[in-house]
């Protein structure tokens, strides 16, 4: 089931007060959403499915076109996460890693509710952020603000993640005050995740700097002067150690983000395929149609992805947990 933002914040509060922390999947393409979601169904856990502007614009989704991108990604999703397989399973859908001029238009037109194409039917992500890496305090700040003054306009729910500069070492708790604080005076009750910089970085680089205290701290922090409970963002956990992502979690991290390494296990995996099958795709072999459809790459994908998406989610503690949020949404 695709949860709304209320169902998205129970979700989320679940995860925190039961310490564990759901997986957030760029998937960016069809096969990688089913991928997602069978490690989910194996694992009976959420699911956190995210992505960012260049898969929205990528040929699998909105081919150059954003809102189209974002549109088709969400009813793609849709209709696997209701389909009988994986109903039972609770999926979020988070925007990630939004920048440039298209923020604004792309994130309002996604909190109005993004037609469908099939009845006057609209839909919604679950949770929402943007890259806030080029952006000043002034105008982070106001861009989150305005996202949630167009949800309170049109009478839509919204859940907000926030984020500081990620990159950039370990967030200053005064900035953090700042920021969250400063939406809290324009426009409370909408911040439900808070993504600090904790000594991490995107993508696969080196991950020594990285402090569960740090975690604790805005944790606490937040929850504090947002007066509700929230909890943390981390990006950047591609390489981090199983022994670090459980830290992590036990400090106050509900939702961890993982781009870098699930892109590379999938393309390492295509790379494989080809290279063991060049023969078969020699248009003389008996089997190269066979070879050549989408289906035999992408199963052979899923044969190695799967697993790793599925070791992850326990490492995080999701497994088992579905019931759990379930529960927490009735």
């Amino acid at each position: 089931m695709l949860l709304n933002p209320h169902q998205a914040i129970a979700a989320l509060r679940c995860a925190l007060q039961h310490r564990f922390a759901l997986l957030a999947v760029n998937a960016d393409s069809p096969a990688a959403l089913t991928d997602c979601l069978e490690a989910a169904h194996e694992c009976d856990a959420p699911i956190l499915i995210e992505t960012s502007l260049w898969q929205l614009t990528g040929r699998s989704f909105g081919a150059g076109d954003p809102a189209l991108g974002l549109a088709r990604y969400l009813v793609q999703l849709a209709v696997l996460a209701e389909s009988p397989r994986f109903r039972h399973l609770p999926v979020l859908f988070h925007t990630d890693h939004i920048k440039g001029a298209i923020t604004l238009p792309l994130l309002k037109a996604a909190v109005e509710g993004l037609p469908t194409g099939f009845a006057g039917a609209t839909t919604s992500p679950s949770t929402i952020s943007l890259d806030s890496s080029q952006l000043s305090e002034a105008d982070n700040i106001a861009t989150i603000v305005e996202l949630s003054r167009a949800a309170h306009a049109c009478g839509r729910p919204i859940a907000l993640e926030m984020e500081a500069g990620v990159d950039d070492g370990i967030t200053p708790l005064p900035m953090a005050e700042r920021l969250l604080g400063g939406v809290e005076k324009l426009t409370a009750g909408t911040v439900h995740l808070w993504a600090p910089g904790v000594g991490t970085q995107h993508g696969l680089g080196d991950q020594s700097g990285f402090s569960p205290q740090a975690v604790r701290e805005h944790q606490q922090l937040a929850t504090q002067v947002c007066g509700r409970p929230v909890g943390i963002a981390l990006h950047g956990s591609s390489g981090l150690a199983d022994a670090s992502l459980q830290a992590a979690v036990a400090a106050g991290v509900v939702k961890v983000n993982w781009s870098s390494e699930s892109l590379l296990v999938r393309s390492q995996a295509a790379q494989e395929y080809f290279a063991t099958h060049t023969v078969q795709l020699l248009k003389s072999h008996p089997d190269w149609k066979n070879t050549a459809m989408d289906h035999g790459l992408q199963s052979f994908i899923a044969e190695r992805y799967v697993g790793r998406v599925a070791a992850r989610i326990r490492v995080l503690g999701g497994h088992g947990k579905a019931g759990v949020v379930r529960e927490a949404l009735s």
